[in-house]
C-alpha cells in the first residue's frame, strides 16, 4: 500500500506526547512542545498542533492529567519553599483552585486561529474607526472655534449693557437734580409774592 511521505507514523505520534506531557509537567505551554517536535520531525508547529489535536490528544487523556497533576504540585511545593512563612495563609482555597484552572487551560490551535480571526477583523476595521475619529476631531475644532466666537459676542453684550447702566445712572442723577431746582424755584417764587384776602376770606396773589 502507498503511503503519503508526510504521514504520521506511530512514533512520531509517541514522540509528540511525551514531549507535550513532559512541557505540561514543567509548566510550560503545548505551543513550545508543538515547536520543539516541529524541529525533531522536520515539520511545522501547525502541522504539530493539529495532528495533537485532532488525533494524538484523546489517546493521552489519563496521562494529560496526571501530568497536569503533578504540574500542580510543583507548583505548589515550590511557591511553600519560597514562602514557608505563610504557608497556613497563602491563598484561599477558592482562589488556588481557580489560578490553578486558569494556568492548566492550554492554548489550543483552534484559540489561536479564533484569536488571529479576530485580529484581521480589527485590523480591518482600522480605517473606518480612523475616518471617525477624524470626522469627530474636525467636529470638536468646530465646536471650539464657535464657543470662542460666542464668548467674545457674550463679552461684548456685557460691556455694552455696563455702558447702558451707567449711562442710565447719569440720567437718573441729572433729572433728579433737575427736580430739585424745579422745587426749590417754586418755594423761592412763593416766599417772595404777596397776597391779600379778597371779601371772601381768599387768598389772592397780587402781581408785583
Amino acid at each position: 500500500m502507498k503511503v503519503r511521505q508526510d504521514a504520521w507514523s506511530h512514533e512520531d505520534d509517541v514522540l509528540l506526547a511525551e514531549t507535550v506531557l513532559k512541557h505540561i509537567k514543567e509548566g510550560s505551554t503545548q505551543l513550545r512542545a508543538f515547536d520543539e517536535v516541529g524541529d525533531e520531525l522536520n515539520r511545522t508547529s501547525a502541522a504539530c498542533g493539529f495532528r495533537w489535536n485532532a488525533v494524538v490528544r484523546n489517546r493521552f487523556m489519563k496521562q494529560i492529567a496526571e501530568a497536569k497533576k503533578e504540574r500542580k504540585e510543583r507548583k505548589r511545593a515550590a511557591s511553600f519553599s519560597y514562602y514557608p512563612q505563610m504557608r497556613p495563609m497563602w491563598t484561599p482555597q477558592p482562589m488556588m483552585e481557580h489560578m490553578t484552572q486558569s494556568l492548566d487551560s492550554e492554548m489550543s490551535l483552534e484559540s489561536v486561529v479564533q484569536y488571529l480571526q479576530t485580529l484581521a477583523q480589527s485590523n480591518a476595521q482600522t480605517p473606518a474607526l480612523q475616518r471617525e475619529n477624524e470626522k469627530l476631531a474636525k467636529e470638536n475644532n468646530e465646536l471650539l472655534i464657535r464657543n470662542q466666537e460666542l464668548e467674545r459676542e457674550l463679552k461684548k453684550i456685557k460691556q455694552d449693557n455696563s455702558i447702558i447702566e451707567e449711562d442710565y445712572q447719569s440720567l437718573i442723577q441729572i433729572m433728579n437734580r433737575a427736580r430739585r431746582l424745579a422745587i426749590l424755584e417754586d418755594e423761592d417764587s412763593l416766599s417772595s409774592a404777596s397776597f391779600k384776602m379778597d371779601k371772601n376770606g381768599n387768598l389772592e396773589k397780587l402781581a408785583k
